[in-house]
């Protein structure tokens, strides 16, 4: 039906067969209109884990309101706060902001579980078509999101960021990071970008592909490198936490080092194995020698220090490979019980 038939005003000396079929097209317009259903807002799912955060909760939350603002033509934002049994004030304030704000939403486990369970579950509940991760210290700069969808819409599917420097941090820190990165690149099939944060935008398709693993023992840094896709990096200098104290320290970080070390490697196996050969084919050597000596020039076998450093030398190096199958063989044992992730006391 042509446009410039519809809406015509009614005039008195319009033939009353005219003035009948604008008054039917005027009646079809308004019911079309009405029966029309405006697009849809593009949804971004921001995922942001808490353990103890009261201080930094508002501030984080008041940066990233601004931002919604900013992007109100873009896309819709849905909040997900995942408390991780903090034992502070965490809770009530996440309990205020689902109340005042509609898009704000939160789960609260039964006790602590890790960051890995919290990133699982905001993960699982998220609903957008893209979906962020964030932490809630500031740390991860919010002004970055809009490059991050601008990326996106270049046809990338996961656009990551990375620090381009440690500023700040303790250098025993920095260098365990780093020395962490090259070790696991050299060994391991999977590439973990030195400096990457867990912070990233990703479409649905990757996040279900996440999902889809169901492994209990998780390294989300692997998982997001393993599962793939058109990846990008924007790089920023880092930033100092604003509020609060972080909850990580040498010893959490080296066994969250360790786990994803052996989530993402079989090379300490291959080198548990080489060890024991090479320790073996040195043995072998070392008693022909000692029975050529004997039998040749009759050089007597004395010292008993050189006998129990040489024992404690392989008792060591036994125990080190042990440790590494043990090591893996945990992992099979955690697997097999089939205990949830994580375990949701409350939600909104």
């Amino acid at each position: 039906m042509p446009s410039s038939f519809l809406f015509y005003p009614f005039d008195r000396t319009t033939p009353m067969m005219d003035r009948i079929l604008k008054y039917i097209n005027f009646c079809v317009t308004i019911a079309l209109k009405s029966h029309v259903k405006e697009k849809p807002m593009t949804l971004l799912s921001i995922i942001v884990p808490c353990f103890n955060e009261e201080k930094t909760i508002f501030p984080y939350f008041e940066e990233m309101r601004q931002l919604e603002t900013s992007m109100t033509n873009q896309l819709a934002f849905e909040y997900i706060f995942v408390d991780d049994g903090s034992k502070d004030s965490t809770l009530d304030i996440l309990r205020d902001l689902a109340a005042r704000f509609p898009n704000v939403h939160y789960l609260s486990f039964s006790r602590h579980f890790g960051k890995e369970a919290g990133l699982l579950a905001g993960l699982e509940e998220a609903k957008g078509n893209f979906i962020t991760v964030m932490d809630v210290d500031l740390q991860d700069p919010p002004e970055l999101l809009p490059l991050m969808y601008a990326k996106l819409k270049e046809g990338y599917d996961v656009v990551g960021t990375r620090r381009q420097n440690r500023q700040g941090e303790p250098l025993i820190r920095s260098a365990c990071s780093n020395l962490f990165y090259k070790l696991v690149n050299r060994l391991s099939d999977t590439e973990i970008v030195n400096g990457v944060r867990d912070y990233r935008l990703m479409t649905r398709q990757v996040v279900d592909s996440i999902l889809e693993l169901g492994e209990v023992n998780r390294f989300s840094k692997g998982i997001f490198s393993w599962v793939g896709y058109r990846t990008t990096y924007i790089s920023f200098d880092n930033r100092q936490r604003q509020h609060g104290k972080s909850k990580w320290n040498f010893w959490s970080l080296l066994h969250y080092s360790l786990d994803g070390f052996i989530n993402f490697s079989e090379m300490p196996l291959t080198i548990a194995i080489w060890t024991g050969t090479f320790s073996f084919l040195i043995s072998i050597l070392a008693i022909l020698f000692i029975i050529i000596r004997k039998l040749l020039f009759g050089d007597p076998v004395s010292g008993w220090a050189s006998t129990v450093s040489i024992i404690l030398f392989m008792g060591g190096i036994q125990l080190f490979c042990m440790g590494i199958i043990g090591k893996y063989i945990s992992k099979i044992f955690l697997e097999t019980k089939k205990r949830p992730v994580y375990i949701i006391k409350e939600k909104q």
